[in-house]
């Protein structure tokens, strides 16, 4: 009894699997024209798309003395997370023997930028870019004194 229910569902399914998957290939309508092996036009939507900023970060002490080697973290938030909330994406760099980072191209926006060297007190600061093309200048303190 169970397996001729069994072979009767599937056969069911079967037939009426066909049935709509034939009536969904006749609903779509075909046009042949020159462009018959162009792509589909998926433009967009420029409302999502945000414009992009390049960025160029100079680390020194409080002794106008450049900084190398000093770990730079730059977070800016990215849509499109867990239910449209958005994530924070982070790029970790590094300054070079002048104290220079280039920064690849981020979303204008907020951006928080954080600097870690040792010997040096830890920076991070929330910046506001509205340029295409932009310049931090970041100061570091020295650390406190423990006594």
């Amino acid at each position: 009894m169970m397996a001729s229910v069994a072979l009767l569902s599937a056969a069911l399914c079967g037939t009426f699997g066909a049935t709509s998957l034939r009536a969904q290939e006749n609903s779509i309508p075909h046009t042949s024209g020159p462009n018959d092996d162009a792509q589909p036009d998926t433009k967009s939507d420029n409302s999502s798309e945000r414009a992009m900023t390049k960025l160029r970060l100079h680390v020194t002490g409080n002794n106008g003395k450049a900084i190398d080697n000093a770990s730079v973290y730059v977070r800016y938030n990215k849509p499109g997370g867990f239910l449209r909330k958005e994530k924070l994406a982070e790029l970790d760099l590094k300054t070079n023997g002048e104290g220079d980072v280039k920064v690849p191209p981020v979303p204008q926006g907020k951006i928080l930028v954080q600097v870690i060297a040792t010997g040096w007190h830890t920076y991070g600061k929330w910046y506001e870019i509205n340029k295409d093309e932009d310049s931090i200048e970041i100061k570091l303190e020295p650390p406190t004194k423990w006594y």
